[in-house]
């Protein structure tokens, strides 16, 4: 008989449990999609020159880690159900029904739920396993075809995985159950929610004000910019509003407590309403720190630039929260202002039930939009960061094999090397790796003494041959360039802006060498995509000199350039790699003279292997962030819906057509959706711009602008999708819960 009632409970409940469902079928369809490349049985038919297995365990971890998040939207989901079900738990009770029986049954009827969720998704993720795949393989440069495979242990850690959080949040479930009161949940429906205020946003003006402590002494600690009269007004301009701006925001808070101790009133409205007038000013001083320093050339450093990131983040959470406090204010000034408007058909009675749970849910939508804010911004620093890895792979590795040493730790110009590194030679001979071209080439100090004025951070421009530069060209696939007796030309980091080349060239048109002076040529600049060993570890610059000239200049560093027939297997690469140290000293921060190797194949194939890790655990965590926003959201409306049946059925008893009431609903769902996803975005977005203007260059040498807009719109495209799903869903059981 229990048996039977569970299986007639599950069917009658299965329109409260649908966004449950679906939210827990796509979770669990992700999770089974993205784990599936680490499955034992995964072949992917890739070549010999890649290597999958640092792929597999971090990507494991990454996304059951990730995943533990859907055990607080399981939780969550559950709690809404027994809330809906009490008055059915009061009736069984009742009737005799022990409670532990009954948190029993409920404990199996969710159970069956996720037993459904876990089955269909699981087939569903097979499917999404497909384009996993499809997007491994396009990233490693490989065609893909639709092959159907389901993975055993994939399937096994998934079942396992949702089925142990099934079982432990269903334990929790039942001890909560058998406490409740049966006069409680008779009661349920007609308890209204706590209108007591909450403090919430004491503790964040708190938080924010020591934060911005931080801030006041990063600007105060800039303050010799102040006395450099070399420095433009602009620069000196931000660097006051930088000291200025969160000076005169913590005065505030101060003032406040002040007033209030004097005249024992409380508007803590009108403190937060004023910090978040002076927020935006920060946001806007704070922001200008890295658009003047690519326009003047500031010394501050990557350090400065990313810790003023930290506080605009800071400074844009805490207008998120201030704008999601004063909601109810805005809109109780929009009633009071525009009363025609507000008497008009049932805009009161809209206005009224904004307000009202406005009251109680102001702190639940702030985390909500917080963590939307933070999934937006993972979904849009995703095609920023993973082309920049990738480009910059490309610019990198561009030789099968390439070979440098270094002359940084050297103390003497006997150490100096001068080898052709024969030991590589005779191993490609023994693998039978057939050898297409070979360029073995010296670096060049212009000068001789310049090799005793090293810094640890200031090194000399090296220089190259023009017979080896050409060299390195043609194995690129570019044409060789011509050099008159007498001149010179430079090749440049793909980086480098145009601006900063001239800048540089116009200050130092002539090269000292010790075979006479050198004049800039007529092609004065080149930005060959050559391997980036070339240039010393802190300029992004060398020199290119005619070969008579490199005869006469001392030798400072050993490379060597190899292209092969065919690409060479991973597993060839990882043992030359081997020899080579054994071979060779390859300790960075060791004395004399230090080298090192790079192959493709590994390279590659382990670059490749991270930036996907990285990129799919962004995505998948993002997408599950968005899944539990959405779900909450759903559920805090249905809930309303039959909470406040009674006032729509009072709508319906005073004449208003059906289609009003709709347009009703439809108005209060687009606020409670649109208030927290609207300024969850527009935060996001202020962060992306700052953050796209800190990596102009490397999206400019390595990604493209317009491509990456194209990802950019791609994403909010999905985003768009994936809210309209959320929406429609909800609005139709909403009505449905309305109209029955």
């Amino acid at each position: 008989m229990y048996v039977k009632l569970i299986w007639r409970n599950a069917r009658r409940s299965i329109g409260d449990y649908l966004i449950y469902i679906v939210t827990l079928t796509l979770c669990v369809a992700m999770f089974y999609a993205f784990l599936s490349i680490t499955s034992s049985y995964y072949r992917p038919d890739i070549g010999a020159q890649f290597d999958l297995s640092i792929l597999g365990e971090n990507m494991k971890n990454a996304i059951c880690v990730i995943t533990l998040l859907l055990l607080f939207l399981i939780k969550y989901v559950n709690n809404f159900m027994i809330y809906r079900k009490q008055k059915e738990f009061a009736v069984q009770t009742i009737m005799g029904m022990e409670q532990k029986l009954i948190a029993r049954m409920f404990f199996f009827e969710t159970l069956i739920m996720g037993g459904v969720a876990l089955l269909t998704g699981c087939l569903l993720g097979g499917l999404l396993a497909q384009l996993i795949t499809a997007m491994q393989l396009a990233s490693l440069g490989y065609p893909y075809r639709i092959t159907w495979t389901l993975y055993p242990d994939t399937l096994l850690l998934t079942a396992l995985f949702f089925l142990v959080s099934f079982v432990v949040i269903g334990l929790f479930n039942i001890r909560a159950i058998r406490r409740i009161k049966v006069i409680d949940m008779l009661q349920a429906d007609k308890v209204n929610e706590s209108l007591k205020k909450s403090r919430w946003m004491h503790g964040v003006i708190l938080v924010f004000s020591l934060f911005l402590v931080a801030v006041l002494a990063t600007g105060i600690s800039k303050r010799y910019y102040y006395f450099d009269p070399r420095m433009p007004l602009p620069v000196h301009v931000m660097f006051a509003a930088n000291i200025a701006a969160p000076a005169l925001t913590l005065l505030l808070p101060v003032f406040f407590l002040f007033s209030r101790l004097k005249h024992k009133k409380r508007n803590l409205a009108a403190l937060t309403g004023s910090m978040l007038a002076a927020d935006l000013l920060l946001i806007v001083s704070a922001a200008s720190v890295p658009v003047l320093q690519q326009k003047y050339f500031l010394a501050l450093g990557g350090g400065s630039v990313n810790l003023y990131a930290m506080f605009i983040l800071g400074e844009i959470v805490f207008a998120v929260c201030a704008f999601m406090y004063l909601t109810g204010s805005f809109v109780t000034a929009i009633k009071e202002k525009n009363s025609k408007w507000a008497y008009r058909e049932e805009n009161l009675f809209f206005l009224g039930q904004i307000l009202t749970k406005l009251k109680t849910t102001t702190k639940t939508m702030t985390l909500i939009c917080l963590t939307l804010m933070v999934s937006i911004g993972l979904f849009l620093s995703i095609p920023a960061l993973a082309g920049w890895a990738s480009g910059y792979l490309e610019e990198r590795a561009v030789f099968d094999i390439r070979i440098a040493s270094l002359y940084n730790q050297t103390e003497s110009i006997e150490e100096l090397p001068d080898t052709g590194y024969e030991f590589v030679t005779d191993f490609l001979k023994k693998e039978g790796i057939a050898v297409e071209d070979d360029c073995t080439m010296t670096l060049y100090l212009p000068r001789k003494e310049l090799f005793y004025s090293r810094m640890k951070s200031d090194f000399p421009m090296l220089a190259i041959s023009l017979s080896d530069y050409n060299h390195l060209r043609r194995m690129v696939g570019l044409d060789p360039i011509s050099l008159e007796e007498g001149t010179f030309t430079t090749q440049w980091r793909s980086t480098v802006s145009e601006e900063d080349m001239e800048t540089f060239l116009d200050d130092n048109p002539v090269a000292e060498t010790d075979a006479g002076l050198l004049n800039q040529a007529a092609g004065r600049a080149y930005q060959a995509g050559i391997s980036e060993n070339v240039y010393n570890l802190y300029t992004d610059v060398v020199y290119v000199f005619p070969d008579s000239i490199c005869g006469k200049l001392l030798g400072a560093e050993r490379h060597r350039y190899i292209n092969t027939a065919e690409p060479m297997p991973y597993e060839t690469c990882t043992r030359l790699e081997d020899l080579f140290e054994k071979m060779l000293p390859t300790d960075m921060q060791g004395d004399g003279v230090n080298y090192l190797i790079r192959t493709r194949s590994t390279e590659v194939s382990d670059t490749t292997s991270g930036i996907f890790i990285i990129k799919t655990a962004m995505t998948y965590a993002a997408v599950v962030l968005f899944i539990i926003c959405f779900t909450i959201l759903a559920l805090q409306q249905l809930l309303d819906s039959s909470l406040y049946s009674g006032r729509f059925g009072v709508l319906k008893k005073l004449g208003v057509e059906d289609k009003h009431i709709e347009r009703l609903i439809f108005r209060q769902l687009a606020f409670w959706f649109g208030l927290p996803v609207g300024a969850a975005a527009l935060g996001a977005a202020i962060f992306a711009v700052y953050f796209f203007r800190t990596i102009s260059v490397q999206i400019a040498a390595y990604v493209g602008t317009g491509k990456l807009m194209v990802q950019v719109g791609a994403v909010v495209l999905i985003l768009a999708v994936l809210l309209a799903c959320y929406f429609t869903s909800t609005w139709i059981l909403f009505r449905k819960q309305i109209f029955e």
